[in-house]
């Protein structure tokens, strides 16, 4: 037990400093850096406290996905040397809504979890049941994929459309490149794909582009 809680302390404060140094830090390269660092100290911790599928997740999809985008974005915009105005006494507009925003994002928080703590009946799934035998991991699956199917399935539609909209939107067209046509190559024959030609003696051959 003392080795469980000295670990948990030390992710603990990990995570903590961290996060601070996410958002005081002067390098965007740095911060996301430690954005990686905090994100893999959380998800620890919930591997300690017996949520193991929440942490393998964080590790996957935030520390193996969200965070490396974050990492090849701000390398390809070169932005290594930006530095933030809120220690520099420049005057910023995102200041404020970024505080408005963090402030509901605080509320709803709150919000969520008093109402898991003072609700009557947390268990309130019909698939929902508690065994030592079987793990975290096959409960959340068979709610998610029973109770919440429908929602699980809107979500991915969702997610898939706004991935055709990025696309849709940052695709540009461009001239003057010459471009293959696989259907084109796939569908040639013999006759359109060869020419013979009579070369006469000492010319050569005219190939239009």
């Amino acid at each position: 037990m003392i080795i469980h809680a000295f670990f948990f302390y030390f992710f603990s404060i990990v995570a903590i400093l961290s996060a601070l140094m996410v958002i005081t830090s002067r390098s965007t390269v740095n911060s996301v850096f430690f954005l990686i660092l905090d994100f893999i100290s959380i998800g620890c911790l919930f591997i300690m406290v017996g949520a193991e599928f929440l942490g393998i997740i964080i590790l996957i999809v935030y520390v193996g996905a969200v965070a490396v985008l974050f990492l090849f974005v701000v390398m390809m915009l070169n932005v290594t040397h930006q530095k933030q105005s809120w220690f520099i006494g420049r005057k910023s507009t995102h200041i404020p809504s970024g505080l408005f925003v963090s402030i509901i994002i605080l509320l709803e928080l709150l919000v969520v979890v008093g109402g898991w703590k003072y609700k009557p009946n947390v268990m309130s799934s019909s698939t929902l049941q508690v065994s030592e035998n079987i793990s975290n991991t096959h409960l959340i699956g068979s709610v998610m994929y029973t109770d919440y199917f429908l929602y699980f399935q809107i979500s991915g539609i969702i997610l898939l459309l706004s991935m055709i909209g990025a696309i849709v939107l940052t695709y540009r067209k461009r001239e003057n490149i010459k471009r293959q046509s696989y259907i084109n190559q796939i569908s040639r024959e013999k006759k359109t794909s060869v020419e013979m030609k009579d070369v006469e003696f000492e010319k050569g051959v005219k190939i239009d582009d």
